[in-house]
């Protein structure tokens, strides 16, 4: 009978758990379960009691009995468990705020949109002046770097130095928390390598396809030039849905999503690409300057 390996983690643990289940060595020895962590999925107190592994994504004391210590202790005594990391890189897109009510809000913009301004003037306000007048960019992203270091002390992977030396020449996330491909693959091979065991075949690492490849938030231009980003090309497209869409379309979309007072927001994006982007968002209506 295999042991029981728990993956306590976000969206991330899905394709840990496929790369390990690929894994001959580990596939073989362990069954698999992914738990969702922020949707505070339960873990059967059977399953605690039978787990073999235990991965993890670091919860604190307010998640009660979901928090990692609390789970941690209550293992089967001898039964490993691994820290994982929770990845997160605000850098491509500064302008991010966390909100639950509308995906990938984006505050530069909703300001504008507060001052009751034509969405041509957003548009050129957006896109073709120097955010750097109104925010402190490298402030924003310090703090958001900070943040992460503190994070990484309890993780046993460790990945801040591949998203350093990385984050210029490759797309390392599609938004502030969906890794790419890369860094998929580079939780995997920590954790082989932490229980001891060879990495991922090439095999398994050439069948892996983006697990978050469907959609890639845009990057603002200004913040590219900022950064430096190598592998952007002077227009750049990015997969929105099954539509390729560029900075203006993406910012027409989420402008007529808040005129329109819809806050499913992936919804949107969903339909007007389904549409194939033939029908103009609808705006305030308002003719620019």
């Amino acid at each position: 009978m295999k042991r029981l390996c728990l993956i306590h983690a976000n969206c991330q643990g899905e394709p840990l758990a496929e790369l390990l289940a690929g894994h001959e060595a580990f596939g073989g020895e362990f069954e698999i379960r992914h738990v969702v962590n922020y949707a505070r999925q339960p873990i059967l107190p059977d399953d605690l009691a039978r787990c073999g592994l235990f991965l993890h994504q670091r919860l604190e004391t307010e998640w009660g009995e979901l928090a990692s210590q609390a789970l941690v202790s209550r293992l089967p005594a001898g039964c490993p468990s691994l820290c994982l990391p929770n990845l997160f890189f605000l850098d491509y897109w500064p302008f991010w705020s966390s909100n639950a009510a509308f995906a990938y809000s984006d505050f530069f913009l909703d300001e504008l949109l507060s001052r009751g301004l034509s969405d041509r003037e957003i548009m050129h306000l957006y896109l073709h002046t120097d955010p750097a007048r109104y925010y402190d960019l490298e402030a924003i992203m310090e703090k958001s770097r900070r943040r992460e270091a503190d994070k990484e002390r309890h993780w046993d992977i460790k990945l801040s130095h591949v998203v350093r030396d990385r984050f210029r020449d490759t797309l390392l996330f599609h938004t502030v928390n969906h890794p790419g491909r890369e860094l998929c693959l580079a939780v995997a091979d920590g954790v082989l390598e932490r229980l001891g065991m060879a990495p991922l075949s090439a095999a398994v690492r050439e069948a892996f396809p983006d697990p978050f490849g469907e959609f890639t938030m845009p990057i603002h231009p200004r913040i590219a030039a900022r950064l430096g980003l190598a592998f952007l090309p002077e227009k750049p497209l990015f997969p929105v849905y099954g539509r390729d869409m560029g900075i203006e379309e993406y910012v027409g979309c989420y402008l007529a999503c808040k005129r329109l007072k819809e806050t499913d927001f992936i919804g949107f994006l969903r339909l007007w690409a389904a549409l194939g982007g033939q029908k103009a968002p609808a705006g305030d209506g308002r003719p620019g300057p």
